[in-house]
């Protein structure tokens, strides 16, 4: 989501897994679906974001002690302030690809940024001025990048691809709140969320890069969205901010777990952990990091494990 805010947060999430409340470890059968704090309350500011993991299992949130922040978590859950984003840039969703490259949607400078995480060089890897505030971010196998461009005062956005080569198309405008943003396994399929008209939508990919007519996956009938990722059979998690849930959805539109995040305002999500099967939601009541156990492997952490 925008919020206006971002940072960027590296967590050695395969480092550890925390016990649960009831004191089973994290990766129990019994405690799928079960979130527990990852970080202490207050830990990051209101602009909490982000998040992302890479190939190694660190992640990346955003926003911890000011706007473009990047900071790292170490296994005792403290933050350290790992880069700062130049030229007054404020980052926000976060994906990596398959050579370890990080990207951030750079919302002030209308910019896809790309960090070098060895050597923390930030560079502009697109830019758009006919952005309203690029938000969040997705990556197909291909390294193909779709970013979500809302609109908040109007309640409209857009859409936009980032070749590989940095060239940037917009693929669709003139639609609500655009946030969430994910491409499913075979990337094939682009799906959208729209925060306050609360739609999830799915984009048939053509050959030539453009989408096909959207299709209406989900409607809800009440609390925004933000975040969504897709685990390796397809299914969607969307933070549903307002209500302090993620839902996991079939790529039909069935519910199929809605899981309390411990806060009313979840922003974003991401996999990662050892095995690619914990999620780490970023929420902003309580500006923390929460962390839950899935069934099966999130999407970006088994495809980054096939490097190029």
């Amino acid at each position: 989501m925008d919020r206006l805010f971002t940072i960027v947060l590296a967590v050695g999430c395969g480092a550890f897994l925390p016990a649960s409340p009831t004191g089973r470890a994290a990766g129990d059968k019994g405690d799928l679906f079960v979130a527990t704090p990852l970080t202490e309350r207050n830990s990051f500011t209101a602009g909490i974001e982000g998040p992302g993991c890479d190939a190694a299992g660190n992640l990346y949130v955003v926003n911890l002690q000011k706007l473009g922040d990047i900071a790292k978590i170490g296994p005792g859950g403290k933050p350290e302030v790992f880069v700062t984003l130049p030229d007054k840039s404020v980052g926000n969703g976060i994906v990596f690809d398959r050579k370890g490259a990080m990207f951030v949607a750079d919302y002030v400078g209308h910019n896809v940024l790309k960090i070098d995480p060895k050597t923390k060089a930030v560079t502009v890897f697109a830019h758009e001025a006919a952005m309203n505030q690029p938000n969040d971010l997705a990556i197909a196998p291909d390294g193909t990048l779709y970013a979500s461009d809302p609109n908040w005062g109007n309640g409209t956005g857009q859409l936009w691809r980032i070749g590989t080569d940095g060239k940037v198309l917009r693929l669709a405008a003139g639609m609500g709140t655009t946030n969430g943003i994910e491409v499913s396994p075979d990337g094939k399929t682009l799906y959208v969320n729209e925060s306050a008209q609360r739609n999830v939508w799915a984009f048939r990919v053509k050959a030539d890069g453009t989408l096909g007519e959207k299709q209406l996956v989900k409607k809800f009938d009440d609390h925004g969205f933000d975040g969504m990722r897709c685990d390796v059979d397809g299914n969607l998690y969307v933070t549903r901010y307002g209500k302090g849930t993620v839902v996991k959805l079939s790529p039909a539109g069935k519910v199929i777990e809605e899981i309390d995040v411990l806060g009313k305002s979840p922003s974003n999500i991401c996999f990662g952990g050892p095995d690619g099967r914990t999620a780490y939601v970023t929420e902003v009541e309580h500006r923390r990091v929460v962390q839950f156990r899935v069934d099966r492997p999130g999407l970006a952490p088994e495809w980054l494990k096939a490097k190029d």
